[in-house]
């Protein structure tokens, strides 16, 4: 469940009168390993290291957008609502503590401050004056009613960058629609390709839509950032799920946009290079993917049968592209006379592209996972790592973990004097 488009503070039925200490159980109360806690192995700061972030986000997209920014050395203050917090806190799965690992991943390395945005927004606004980011994903027109919006703010500061990730975007008709990643990859056609082809429309095995607003949201503050160095101002940046799915949708757009073709499932398989995608063996599936003629040539040679490449029908690219479901019953007739190790033995001797198809365990455990420091430690739970990585800056196997909530709230209200 990955929710970046939360419900209006302003006039949300449901939102849960502070009072009620029913509404305050179970939001993750302060554990002493956020980031007061700095404890991590770096010995020198990180790139992002003196810039302040104020983080009004919640559960997914802008979260990671700012897990990124903390990673790479940005102070991060995460402002939460002082009943419930972010509803990631209530997300599995949990650590053996009942901490959410949902939640510690995306805000590891931040502080936590507890402010009612509709009893105290001044508060946000004194932060404001002083951050040179902030990133918030309610519904369009909510931070202005407010009076937090980006030009609000940036009136009082104007080199602020000021992020705001949502659904559908500022404009458009859907921009007040609250989305989800799922109600995202439906509507932007991502679900209609995803899946075999004799079933039904799938989600995709991951949070795309989210995910890929979060990094949109991370590279287009970092823009910013560079170019208030030049210009001297900030700028609000305007990040929707759904444009950042569209984009993503590569070839399958680009198929439409070319001659109004729409695609369909196809499964692993890829719509216009063959071959390309998963393969049966003897045991089990591998993945190939051929990416032009001279590799084709070497993958026949590997199967044992180079004559293949000699085939009208498969000698280039364009042929095997349109022979796809005779070329994979081919290819999967000789596979079937070894094991998928056997199979990768050969091909990766041949020097063509392949893999194992692993399961989340092996591919948590891969010795690629583990050199590229993509498992660490933080606040004492095993998380995915930081993909950025950047000569002359750290990369810690330890890293701060994620704040109770208002865990830093007196030492940040003090020190913004709030």
């Amino acid at each position: 469940m990955t929710a970046v488009h939360p419900a209006d503070p302003a006039d949300d039925p449901t939102d849960p009168d502070p009072a009620d200490p029913a509404t305050a159980a179970g939001t993750g109360a302060s554990t002493g390993t956020g980031a007061g806690d700095l404890a991590a192995d770096a010995s020198e700061a990180g790139p992002l290291a003196g810039l302040l972030v104020i983080d009004l986000t919640r559960v997914l997209a802008g979260p990671f957008a700012t897990m990124i920014m903390a990673d790479l050395g940005a102070r991060v203050i995460k402002v939460e609502h002082p009943a419930t917090g972010d509803d990631s806190r209530r997300y599995g799965p949990f650590a053996a503590d009942g901490r959410s690992m949902y939640f510690a991943r995306v805000n590891r390395g931040k502080q936590s401050l507890a402010v009612d945005l509709k009893k105290n927004p001044e508060q946000v606004a004194a932060l404001a004056e002083r951050a040179d980011v902030l990133v918030e994903n309610f519904r369009p027109g909510v931070m202005d009613r407010l009076g937090l919006g980006p030009a609000q703010l940036r009136a009082r500061n104007p080199r602020l960058v000021y992020a705001s990730v949502s659904g559908y975007g500022a404009t458009g008709p859907r921009s007040g629609e609250p989305a989800y990643d799922a109600v995202i990859q439906a509507r932007s056609g991502l679900m209609s390709v995803t899946g075999e082809p004799d079933g039904p429309p799938v989600k995709a095995g991951a949070s795309v839509s989210d995910l890929s607003a979060g990094v949109y949201t991370f590279g287009a503050v970092m823009a910013a950032l560079v170019g208030r160095g030049i210009h001297g101002r900030g700028t609000h940046v305007d990040i929707s799920m759904f444009d950042a799915t569209v984009s993503f949708l590569e070839g399958n757009a680009l198929a439409w946009l070319a001659d109004r073709t729409v695609p369909h499932r196809i499964g692993s398989h890829h719509p216009n290079i063959a071959p390309f995608g998963a393969f049966a063996a003897a045991d089990g599936q591998i993945v190939v993917c051929v990416g032009n003629d001279a590799l084709f040539a070497a993958f026949a040679a590997a199967l044992g049968a180079p004559e293949l490449a000699g085939r009208p029908e498969f000698a280039e690219n364009g042929a095997r592209s349109a022979n796809r479901v005779v070329l994979t019953a081919v290819i999967e007739e000789l596979l079937a006379a070894d094991t998928c190790a056997g199979w990768l033995a050969r091909l990766e001797a041949a020097k063509v592209p392949c893999a194992p198809v692993n399961d989340i365990g092996q591919a948590m455990t891969d010795p690629q996972t583990e050199a590229r420091r993509m498992r660490i430690t933080a606040g004492g739970l095993e998380l995915p790592g930081q993909v950025v990585k950047m000569d002359g800056y750290p990369d810690p196997l330890r890293r701060p973990g994620a704040p109770g909530l208002d865990e830093h709230g007196d030492v940040i209200r003090a020190e913004f004097g709030l």
